[in-house]
């Protein structure tokens, strides 16, 4: 192959974009063999996979571990590596003292790192289809819950400034009786046709099973500030409309990404896992599942996991100092789901509570508890995931032993 000497390995760097990446491949001895771009279609990634095995290429580093590019490098047999923009981003000064970014650069940097470091790198492993269909779903709904969150935010201050009485009316502002009031009555200037008999036959009308009296909530609206009249009012009942709109779209969406990830997760093989564990329900399994992912050789050890979480506390020495602190480099999603998890786990499982009341009692801040606490759930959680065993209460040696003190 040009004469080269076969047995020679070639490393290649892809800097990807929605549009062209750009491609280095050098040898082993860091001279460039070739550079190419290849655009972002089906033509372009079989054309840069063929590139790659025609140059006998051996591995691949890019900065994303998903997407169209690396489905194409897989599925051509090619390891891939993954070194993330951070990491780029400090490598580039290994290389000049500018920093600058720039495509073509940034392929060679990475395709560099790859021959020098090699050894340093883990292949990526991907997760099935069941899993990746499943983190989909997931973060999709993470998304949209968020909208939603700042789609109440938006209608509650709003409210506050022109129909103040709608804000604390019932127990919560985007709860469907809420949002139906408020398509009803999206003012303060159509609010003030209510009496306590008109309010009770809509109540009636809507289905209200609230543990309010009619009397009570029109002694809430009553009381309240006044709000807009007039053209204004006129103008806040078209802003209202249309958050209330946003509102019931977005929780339509929610529920319908919620039925999809509940049969995504039944079908799943380890589904009984994570939902073994204490409230961990039907949205929390498929998240803690999703973002640990299908293939154990991700995590070969529980520290590993735990590291990858950023639950496990970051050792920093020089000499006579010695410092434990918070780990920031980590997979920040994991974390959150882990976290997520045993803070709620508490209410169900006397031995979280436990670590977590012994944790504060140290002095630790509510966060920091959490993370002890899910360092302590990663060790039962990864044995469960390891040996695909459903977490069992009456194995957990912890909580035997905890429920013995208590006993004694």
């Amino acid at each position: 192959m040009n004469g080269r000497d076969e047995w020679s390995p070639r490393h290649a760097g892809v800097d990807w974009s929605w549009e062209t990446h750009a491609v280095c491949v050098v040898d082993d001895d860091g001279q460039v063999v070739r550079r190419f771009t290849a655009a972002h279609s089906a033509a372009g990634l079989a054309q840069l996979v063929g590139q790659l095995r025609l140059l006998g290429v051996d591995g691949v580093a890019i900065e994303r571990g998903d997407g169209p590019v690396v489905e194409a490098l897989l599925a051509a047999n090619l390891q891939v590596f993954v070194i993330t923009s951070r990491q780029v981003k400090a490598l580039r000064l290994r290389y000049g003292t500018a920093g600058n970014k720039d495509d073509r650069f940034d392929a060679y940097v990475l395709a560099d790192v790859l021959r020098t470091d090699h050894r340093r790198l883990t292949p990526l492993i991907p997760d099935g289809s069941a899993t990746v269909g499943l983190r989909m779903l997931v973060r999709a709904r993470k998304d949209l819950v968020a909208a939603r969150i700042a789609a109440h935010n938006q209608l509650r201050s709003h409210l506050l400034n022109v129909f103040p009485g709608a804000v604390g009316l019932f127990a919560a502002l985007d709860s469907p009786i809420s949002l139906t009031f408020l398509t009803r009555f999206p003012s303060a200037q159509r609010a003030r046709w209510l009496s306590d008999k008109r309010l009770a036959a809509w109540l009636a009308s809507v289905g209200y099973c609230g543990r309010q009296t009619p009397a009570e909530l029109m002694t809430h609206l009553r009381q309240a500030a006044v709000g807009l009249d007039g053209p204004a009012a006129e103008a806040a009942e078209v802003v209202t409309e249309q958050l209330v709109l946003l509102l019931r779209a977005l929780r339509e969406r929610i529920d319908v990404l919620d039925d999809r990830i509940a049969e995504a997760l039944e079908l799943h093989a380890d589904a009984h896992i994570f939902r073994s564990l204490p409230r961990a329900g039907t949205v929390r399994a498929a998240l803690l599942l999703a973002e640990i992912g299908d293939c154990r050789g991700r995590f070969p050890t529980e520290e590993a996991l735990a590291a990858a979480a950023g639950v496990s506390p970051s050792t920093r020495a020089s000499g006579r100092s010695h410092a434990v602190v918070f780990r920031h480099a980590c997979d920040k999603r994991l974390r959150e789901a882990l976290t997520d998890f045993a803070a709620d786990s508490r209410q169900a499982s006397p031995w979280a509570k436990d670590i977590y009341d012994r944790a504060r009692a140290r002095g630790a801040r509510h966060p920091h508890a959490v993370r002890i606490l899910a360092r302590a759930w990663i060790r039962v959680l990864w044995r469960c995931w390891t040996q695909h065993t459903a977490y069992d209460p009456t194995q957990h040696r912890g909580l035997l032993r905890l429920q013995e003190q208590a006993a004694a």
